[in-house]
């Protein structure tokens, strides 16, 4: 019988394993197994204050909310009719990861009415412009990668971005919005310290928080600096037919067409803030080597958007309304009544907040982004506002830092009477901290002579 040894063990002995381990409980166990990924990720500040928006006595003025109760129940009805006639086998099927040409046909009608002209097999249509967030860093973008972003940004963009360990670096902005200057300087700079910049995210039309529009001349600055420094623009245009004044700018898109150049602009669409946000639907348009890794990215992730959520999309699209396509028309009442409430709540805060707060008026969109005395962290105020919510302004900037004397608040989503209280309650509270924020820089006052001291402080001053 051979000699046993730890290299050989002896005939008919199995070789030791390594000693067991004591196994870990609960969340320790957990937490060695999450992917790296998941170390950076965050939740989105609008999703966290979903469930108190939805408290009925909650006056909302956080989400990008378009108001969906002025649609049509008759004409909701009448669009499901026709697709459950013309195509309930096909809706209630799966469908091509690219999306359905129909749907697809739909967008190119928006990006048209903005002047962006689009091949419908060049779109791929998505679940909302998040997925397509979520679809171009997932394609894009390698850990450690930057990420050149508005300061402040789309507080919804930051949770894709850090779910792919993406770097972001925001430049900051004025009333004509990105400084392209600055943008230059900042990838310049991080180059020199080895760092790869993949990507300029930009919402070029009153932009989300800010409200501001890159102006004429910066988006061809900006297009002429992204082709010369090799990096693409990303371009989330959800707002663009929302105007309720001023001149119609040429999408980023459009200007990247037909001068022989190198396409250098990814479009995000979507139908959710000129249509409706439950119908789930947007679309990419991206040069095609980066719109076939798209595809493939979006295979993994959901197969396909919804069907029925498409031809949902493109009966509507196709729904005459008098002399109108219904989307038209619809879209045209949308932008006289968000006209109305923007002009409402900037009356509301001038009244109420005229001596603490600053903003630009958009000629668009759907928000404000309001800057009060800058002693005052909105956060706080936030826990301190009696049933009113909006988002905080560190939400939008990636560091968590920067905006703290900032928010941004939606005055699309509510009646005029509500907008009207929710402001009264933010300045209530304005008016809280300012009195407590007073309080504490007041000199202590001084003690008269001869005063008598507490039992405490005068036993203290005896026994020293």
């Amino acid at each position: 019988m051979a000699a046993m040894t730890i290299d050989h063990p002896g005939e008919g002995q199995a070789a030791p394993g390594p000693a067991p381990r004591a196994p870990r409980a609960g969340l320790a166990l957990y937490n060695s197994l999450l992917a790296e990924r998941t170390r950076g990720m965050r939740s989105s500040a609008m999703r966290d204050m979903f469930a108190l928006t939805e408290r009925p006595e909650v006056i909302s003025l956080a989400g990008g909310l378009p108001d969906t109760s002025t649609f049509s129940p008759a004409l909701y009805a009448r669009l499901m009719a026709e697709v459950a006639e013309d195509s309930v086998a096909k809706a209630l099927q799966y469908g091509p990861t690219e999306g359905l040409r129909a749907a697809a046909e739909c967008a190119a009608q928006v990006m048209a009415a903005e002047g962006s002209a689009v091949d419908p097999d060049h779109l791929l249509i998505t679940t909302g412009g998040q997925q397509g967030l979520d679809l171009i860093c997932k394609t894009l973008i390698d850990p450690g990668d930057v990420i050149v972003a508005e300061g402040p940004t789309y507080p919804g963009a930051i949770p894709a971005f850090a779910a792919y360990q993406a770097e972001v670096h925001q430049v900051e902005m004025d009333r004509d919005g990105l400084v392209v200057e600055g943008v230059a300087e900042a990838i310049a700079n991080l180059r020199r310290a080895g760092k790869r910049v993949k990507l300029i995210y930009t919402i070029p039309n009153f932009q989300n928080p800010a409200g501001v529009t890159l102006g004429p001349s910066r988006r061809q600055a900006l297009l002429e600096l992204a082709r010369e420094a090799e990096v693409l623009i990303l371009e989330d245009n959800p707002y663009g037919l929302l105007r309720y004044e001023g001149e119609p700018l040429p999408t980023l898109h459009s200007l990247d067409q037909g001068d022989g150049e190198a396409e250098t602009v990814i479009y995000l669409g979507t139908f959710s803030k000129i249509f409706a946000p439950g119908v789930r639907v947007g679309w990419i348009v991206a040069p095609a080597p980066i719109r076939e890794k798209l595809n493939l990215a979006k295979q993994g992730a959901d197969l396909c958007s919804s069907p029925l959520c498409q031809l949902f999309v493109t009966a509507f699209f196709r729904a005459e309304q008098g002399e109108q396509l219904a989307w038209e028309a619809y879209l045209e009442s949308q932008c006289a009544l968000y006209r109305a409430r923007r002009d409402v709540m900037v009356g509301a805060i001038e009244r109420e907040l005229g001596g603490v707060a600053s903003f630009n008026k958009p000629e668009g969109g759907l928000f404000l982004w309001v800057t009060l005395d800058n002693r005052i962290d909105t956060t706080d105020l936030l826990a301190r506002c009696e049933l009113v919510a909006f988002v905080p302004g560190r939400a939008a900037f990636y560091d968590n830092q920067r905006g703290a004397s900032a928010m941004r608040l939606n005055f699309a989503g509510s009646p005029e009477d509500q907008i009207t209280e929710g402001i009264r309650r933010i300045a209530e509270a304005v008016r809280g901290e300012q009195e407590l924020l007073s309080a504490l820089q007041r000199p202590p006052a001084v003690r008269p002579s001869g005063a008598v001291l507490p039992f405490d402080a005068r036993r203290r001053r005896e026994t020293r």
